[in-house]
């Protein structure tokens, strides 16, 4: 079983959790995940991990709520556990000296482009941060990234905070830029990885984006997580989850996630309809 040290929802949807895993924290790289179980009979899901501490032993994911698992593991509390953590899994993104490396993060990619962008910056390479969200109240982690960046950029559906749109602006921030961008490194929903790389295309900037097709095994056995990139079948648990955003099928990617979109909402339904059913029951019997 593994301890949960922290929990907590950073801002509206977004949870931070942190757990004893002493074997994943002692070799966990940036760009890597694991895969978790919320409970003994839950399903497997993967979670990128946007922070570890090898003394401590803990990692920590940050991750949306959106469906039955994250939901569960949005009511964790302190001192309780869960019964798997796995990992870490997948390759590490590239860290190397490439010059200005602008990394994009939305949603839960601020978080875990944080790790990323600190090794960039141990590597002397200059950082230039952007986060997107659709206002302003919804950014976290703000004063950890901008001690890692040079340059700290936000950009708001809404307009409360820095430039109004969406990461289409991307591209406008890029043309005018007075410094050369070596390499774009994009972490967060499947949208954003597609049109952060759609806004580089044109400028011939390297992109790396971390995919999040659907998961189980973590292994590459299954072979749930196949998605095409240039033309070739990949996995991307065990060849990923970084590629280059210019060759990804993008179409397919966004196909292969609705899958199983109808059964995760009939299950979600029925989870939710027991819960009310157990609580009229409480009440009945007072």
């Amino acid at each position: 079983m593994f301890k949960v040290i922290a929990a907590r929802m950073l801002v509206p949807n977004i949870h931070l959790l942190r757990v004893e895993a002493p074997a994943a924290a002692s070799q966990m790289k940036p760009g890597q995940f694991v895969i978790l179980r919320a409970e003994e009979d839950g399903e497997r899901i993967p979670l990128s991990v946007s922070n570890w501490d090898e003394e401590e032993g803990t990692i920590t994911l940050i991750f949306m709520n959106v469906g039955l698992t994250t939901g569960k593991l949005a009511s964790l509390k302190v001192g309780m556990s869960i019964p798997t953590v796995v990992g870490p899994l997948g390759n590490p993104t590239e860290i190397d000296k490439f010059g200005t490396v602008l990394l994009l993060g939305g949603c839960y990619g601020i978080g875990s482009i944080f790790p990323i962008a600190r090794a960039l910056k141990e590597k002397e390479n200059r950082i230039i941060t952007v986060v997107e969200a659709r206002s302003s109240f919804l950014f976290y982690w703000e004063n950890r990234l901008r001690e890692v960046s040079d340059r700290f950029i936000h950009i708001t559906r809404d307009g409360t905070k820095g430039y109004r749109g969406h990461v289409g602006r991307l591209e406008e921030i890029l043309t005018s830029s007075k410094e050369s961008i070596n390499r774009v490194i994009v972490n967060g929903c499947t949208f954003l990885l597609k049109r952060g790389s759609d806004a580089t295309r044109p400028l011939g900037i390297k992109t790396v984006v971390s995919l999040n097709p659907i998961m189980i095994d973590g292994t590459g056995m299954c072979g749930v997580c196949r998605v095409t990139v240039g033309s070739r079948t990949r996995f991307a648990c065990v060849d990923g989850p970084d590629f280059d955003g210019h060759e990804v099928d993008w179409t397919e990617l966004l196909q292969r996630r609705k899958s199983y979109m109808r059964e995760e909402v009939v299950h979600l339904g029925s989870s939710r309809c027991e819960e009310h059913s157990q609580e009229a029951r409480k009440m009945s019997y007072g």
